[in-house]
Order: structure tokens, then C-alpha cells, then sequence
């Protein structure tokens, strides 16, 4: 799984592991995980989000309309850098769709076969992308019960995929039509239902550290270091973590431990020895050509996370 290019330690005087935060370090640094209630936008929770941690930005990460309920993970603060990455995450939904018409149990399972694997979707007329069409993976689509015309089913499909849309199209293939009566996102990559709360449950958390209790909310915050496992890291030693803030490529001498199987081209995320991250970056050089690599630059940085001058210079 990992390439070990060199052994480093770290030194404790700089830096700080993600689990030894404080609150107000973790409130700009972190994603929650929000139970959506079905009414508002996803852009009026985030807002009320917003409110609540009395920050200047948030932001969502794949938007559910108002009458759709479940997983809808925010990140807070400097946490939203990191929404390049976080906005193609796969997700599983549980819906209903009625169908127009009853039909055979045996034929309308094999006929959602169809719509297994790479489908394409126009977007709706009120989505806020440009309406053309474009190329969507349905990853599986399970029928759950069925209750006359009614479908219980949980379907996993790609960023991006319209649940909505895709119901009209099983319909309409059917020849006789359908349309998605209720859904719920049950997991957005691997933030999952589990771990999701209701506003009111963030609101008074967020007011029980206020009045000295922080173990609550510290259990809702979670490290953007966390909240990136589907991207490939890379560790730094200590000296080359100020260079990064400034925007500095990596070069291969700083790197420490590079996860396998990097390509070029790659967004890949860049740590501390503390597990801090420290910012995102294109990849230059495969896993290979990195651990190999004794000059030119290894990876492009693109977002930096970390603030200046928590590493020195040098040492």
C-alpha cells in the first residue's frame, strides 16, 4: 500500500495532530455529516450551518431538492477547499418510485437490469448545470419490496446522477411511465446515515460547548483529514511543510511515504507527519516515478490548507 522513500520523525514543537484540536480549530477545519430535513434547500441549510458556527463560509457536497431527505455533508471554514474533491463523491439512495401502471415482479426486476452500469441523463430544467446530455454510472439498483405500484428500492450511482430523472426514465422505457414518489440519501462516499444529525441536534451541541461541554459537538465535528479517504496521500517530512504553505511544488527529497498506485495527473493530498494535511495537489509523477525520482518537482500544489509559519523555515 505504501512506498517508504525515507524514515522521518517529526518534531513535536510544530504542528499539531488532528485529533489533539481544539473546538475553535475544529470548527474551521472540519465536515459534518447533516441529517437534511425535507422543506428547505441544501443551500439553506448550509446558510443556517453557517449560522450556527458563526463562520463565513460552508459549503455542501451534492445538493438534494427541498423535498428530499438524509445524508448532506458540510464542510466548515477552511474545510471548504477541499470541495473539488468532495463533490464527486458516489452515493446510495433509498427511494419509492410509483409506477403508472401494475407489472410482474419478475419483469420489472429484469427490466431495471437495463439501467445497470453507464447510462445518460440530460439534466432537469431546474438543475444548475448546462442541460446536456451527459454520461452517468448506476452502480446497482435494488428492488427492496413492492406494494402494488409502488417500488421500494436502493440504488448506488455516481456523482451527479439524477434519482429523479432516473425513475422517469425506468417509466418510460416501461412504456407506461413512473416518477420518484419519496427519497433519502442513506451515504455520500463513506460519510454515511450513521453519522448524520439534525440542525436542532448541531444548534444545541454547538450551545453545550458554549456552556463548557464540548464532547458533544467534538463527536459531530470530523477532521477534513477524515473526510478524504478516496484520495491518495503523500507525507512530508517537517522542512519541506512551510515551503508547501507557499505554494512551493513538492519536491521528491521532502516526501517521506507515498501511497501506491498515484497517476499522473491525480489529485492527490499532501500530509504532515502529524497527519496534518497540508494541502491538495496534482500529481506530476506516478508512485513509482516519485519514490524513484532525486529531482524535479513531484506534485503541483493546488489548495493550500494550512496557514504559514506553523513549520519554520528550516530547521
Amino acid at each position: 500500500m505504501w512506498l517508504i522513500k525515507s524514515e522521518e520523525e517529526t518534531n513535536p514543537e510544530y504542528g499539531k495532530n488532528p485529533e489533539e484540536r481544539t473546538i475553535e480549530e475544529m470548527i474551521n477545519s472540519s465536515v459534518i455529516v447533516l441529517d437534511k430535513h425535507a422543506g428547505p434547500t441544501s443551500h439553506q441549510c448550509t446558510a443556517w450551518i453557517r449560522e450556527i458556527f458563526q463562520i463565513n463560509k460552508s459549503a455542501h457536497a451534492g445538493t438534494l431538492d427541498p423535498g428530499v431527505t438524509g445524508v448532506l455533508p458540510i464542510a466548515l471554514g477552511n474545510s471548504v477547499k477541499a470541495m473539488s474533491v468532495l463533490m464527486g463523491l458516489d452515493k446510495e439512495y433509498v427511494g419509492v418510485m410509483h409506477l403508472h401502471k401494475e407489472i410482474s415482479e419478475e419483469m420489472l426486476r429484469e427490466h431495471v437490469l437495463k439501467f445497470i452500469g453507464k447510462i445518460i441523463q440530460t439534466p432537469p430544467a431546474k438543475s444548475a448545470v448546462a442541460r446536456r446530455p451527459r454520461e452517468r454510472e448506476i452502480k446497482y439498483f435494488d428492488i427492496l419490496e413492492i406494494d402494488g405500484k409502488n417500488v421500494l428500492f436502493k440504488v448506488g450511482c455516481e456523482a451527479g446522477t439524477y434519482i429523479r430523472k432516473l425513475c422517469d426514465q425506468i417509466g418510460n422505457s416501461l412504456g407506461f411511465g413512473a416518477h420518484m414518489a419519496e427519497l433519502r440519501r442513506m451515504k455520500a462516499g463513506n460519510f454515511i446515515e450513521e453519522q448524520s444529525h439534525s440542525l436542532m441536534e448541531v444548534r444545541d451541541n454547538y450551545e453545550f460547548w458554549k456552556e463548557g461541554n464540548e464532547k458533544h459537538l467534538k463527536n459531530i465535528l470530523i477532521p477534513i483529514e477524515h473526510a478524504l479517504p478516496n484520495v491518495k496521500k503523500i507525507f512530508v517530512k517537517d522542512s519541506a511543510v512551510n515551503n508547501i504553505c507557499n505554494g512551493s511544488p513538492v519536491y521528491p527529497n521532502g516526501i517521506t511515504r507515498i501511497e501506491k498506485e498515484i497517476i499522473r495527473g491525480e489529485t492527490v493530498a499532501i500530509y504532515s507527519l502529524k497527519n496534518e494535511i497540508i494541502a491538495i495537489g496534482i500529481a506530476k509523477l506516478t508512485s513509482e516515478e516519485m519514490f524513484k525520482a532525486k529531482k524535479g518537482s513531484a506534485i503541483r500544489t493546488d489548495r493550500v490548507f494550512m496557514e504559514r509559519g506553523i513549520y519554520p523555515a528550516s530547521f
